[in-house]
């Protein structure tokens, strides 16, 4: 079944990364949504649709709607998802959820009051080197996990007109919030940060972590960087077992291979050498490697009723939970 999806926001992110997933779904935009008519007409025109509307409350009211989905900002993402849950359509939006914690737990209450889902965009657990990591550690060979480090950095100028970092961190650092405990397997319980702010705009910061499971933690982020550069890392920690993902899309599992320099019949042994992946990006064949696609494929799922494993509203109250637990410990 065509699920028929009332779409809020044609702004870069939606139209370059999110947008061009929906066909490939089985669902199709019927009514589109922006306060910028030049961007809305383009938009409409590029998929087709007749229906378009500068007020989402407007948008809501048209019969016929299956679904609500956006990439906006979080006020807007927290004013629409309650007004859509009210009237029984089940939602999916780009992360963050709301401006902050307190919000985020409004939505999962009006979810559960209305019995509606709600899932949101944390892709990062779909990209191809994260989720290559997280079956390894998930499987049977890799054992506990003790550690995690990673690196997530970008630009001042992504954010150059809120040096108050808000937008990093809400658009940028959210992701981590979701991401760490999703490696870890296990809640973040405690937290500390250090930080480093050479000039306005400009914020390097570590953040170390406990989860409820005992793993530990260290990520670096910040808007120290050159976005022209890779500037993801992550590295997770076992007993004779380590897991990289190096830009996303570069894997390596090191585990625990005999010492090769004093035995002249070395060679390699699929069993205990180090196993890495790289894609082949020359090759005809699905390179979603950011993960959009995958996620909005179980996006469609959860929005048609169907079991899916998107992240919901609940993963993002948590995320939301971390956020505000690290901005506090930086303004302290």
């Amino acid at each position: 079944m065509t699920l028929n999806i009332g779409w809020v926001g044609c702004g870069r992110h939606a139209t370059w990364m999110l947008l061009p997933q929906i066909a490939r779904t089985g669902m199709r935009v019927v009514a589109l949504c922006d306060r910028d008519e030049s961007a809305l007409a383009t938009t409409a025109g590029h998929y087709g649709v007749d229906q378009t509307y500068t007020d989402w409350r407007a948008m809501l009211e048209q019969p016929g709607l299956d679904a609500i989905c956006m990439a906006v900002g979080p006020e807007v993402h927290h004013a629409v998802t309650l007004a859509a849950l009210d009237k029984g359509l089940p939602v999916f939006m780009e992360k963050p959820p709301a401006a902050n914690h307190a919000q985020s737990l409004e939505l999962l209450e009006a979810s559960k009051r209305t019995g509606v889902s709600v899932y949101l965009g944390f892709m990062k657990r779909y990209s191809t080197g994260n989720r290559i990591a997280q079956n390894i550690l998930r499987g049977d060979d890799f054992g506990d996990i003790l550690g995690i480090t990673g690196s997530y950095l970008t630009a001042p100028s992504y954010f150059e007109n809120e040096v108050d970092y808000t937008g990093f961190y809400l658009h940028h650092c959210v992701h981590y919030m979701d991401l760490m405990p999703w490696l870890a397997g296990s809640p973040i319980a405690e937290m500390t940060v250090r930080s480093n702010t050479p000039t306005p705009g400009k914020i390097l910061f570590q953040m170390g972590f406990t989860c409820e499971n005992g793993v530990i933690g260290n990520v670096v982020m910040g808007t120290v960087q050159s976005r022209g550069t890779p500037m993801e890392q992550i590295t997770v920690m076992g007993d004779h077992n380590r897991v990289e993902v190096d830009n996303i899309i570069n894997v390596a599992w090191h585990r625990d291979p005999e010492f090769k320099a004093e035995d002249p019949g070395a060679t390699l042994d699929g069993g205990s050498d180090s196993l890495v992946w790289q894609p082949n990006f020359t090759a005809a064949a699905n390179e979603d490697h950011k993960g959009y696609a995958a996620l909005m494929a179980d996006v469609a799922l959860g929005l048609s009723g169907k079991p899916s494993l998107a992240p919901t509203i609940v993963d993002g109250v948590l995320a939301m939970g971390n956020l505000d637990r690290m901005i506090q410990c930086l303004d302290n």
